[in-house]
C-alpha cells in the first residue's frame, strides 16, 4: 500500500527481473533475484501496472501462447485457456484483438495471463485500476477465491486503495519513499497507526 511514486511497482520489477536492482538482492524460494533469476522467474506470475499485451493478438492467442511460454503441456493448452476464459469471464471476447477490448477487459486478460500455470507466487501491480466498481469488485472476488479459498497460490499484490486492502489482504506494508514503514494486520496497522480527528461541519 502506497502513494504513486512510493516504490511499489519498482519493488516488483526488481524482485521479477524487469530492473536490475542498484544495490542489495532478495531471495524468492531460496534463489536469488540477481544471480538465479531463470529459476526465480520459473515460480512467478506477473501482471504488471501498465498491460503489456499484443495488440493483434486475441484474446485466445494471449492465453495459448503463455500457457506454452509456462510449460503447460500441449494436450491440456486448450483446457487451460478455457478455463481462465471463463474465470475471468472473458469468453465472450476470446476472438477480439486485445488492442480493442476495454480497459477492464484488457486487466482481467493481464490478470488471466499472471494466473495461468498455477505458478506458486504471483506479482499483481494495481490489477484493478481503471475499473469500474462492479468489475473491480469482480476481480477482488477472483483474487480472493485464488489465494484464500483454493489456496492455490500466494498473491503481492500493489495498490493504493485501503478500501483494496481491506477486501483481500491479510498483511499489509505500508511503502513511503521506497522503505516500508510499516508491515502487518489491517487490525494492527489501524490500532497502531489510525489516530485522528473526525470533524462534523453542519450547514444551517
Amino acid at each position: 500500500l502506497g502513494i504513486n511514486g512510493a516504490g511499489k511497482t519498482s519493488t516488483l520489477k526488481m524482485l521479477s527481473g524487469d530492473v536490475v536492482p542498484s544495490s542489495g538482492t532478495a531471495k524468492i524460494a531460496g534463489f536469488d533475484i540477481v544471480k538465479e533469476q531463470p529459476d526465480v522467474r520459473r515460480l512467478l506470475g506477473y501482471c504488471p501496472q501498465f498491460d503489456a499485451l499484443l495488440e493483434l493478438l486475441t484474446v485466445r492467442e494471449h492465453l495459448e501462447l503463455y500457457a506454452r511460454i509456462k510449460g503447460v503441456r500441449e494436450d491440456k493448452v486448450d483446457s487451460v485457456v478455457i478455463e481462465k476464459m471463463t474465470q475471468m469471464t472473458l469468453t465472450q471476447y476470446e476472438n477480439k484483438k486485445a488492442g480493442t477490448l476495454s480497459g477492464g477487459n484488457k486487466r482481467k486478460l493481464s490478470v488471466a495471463i499472471s494466473l495461468i500455470g498455477k505458478p506458486p507466487l504471483v506479482f499483481l501491480d494495481e490489477p484493478s485500476t481503471g475499473m469500474d466498481p462492479v468489475a473491480r469488485r469482480f476481480m477482488w472476488n477472483v483474487i480472493s477465491r485464488v489465494a484464500t479459498k483454493r489456496k492455490e497460490c500466494s498473491i503481492i499484490l500493489t495498490t493504493h486503495s485501503m478500501e483494496e486492502c481491506e477486501a483481500l489482504c491479510q498483511n499489509v506494508g505500508i511503502m513511503v519513499g521506497g522503505k516500508l514503514r510499516a508491515m502487518g494486520s489491517i487490525q494492527h496497522l489501524k490500532h497502531t497507526h489510525g489516530d485522528g480527528f473526525t470533524l462534523q461541519i453542519g450547514l444551517a
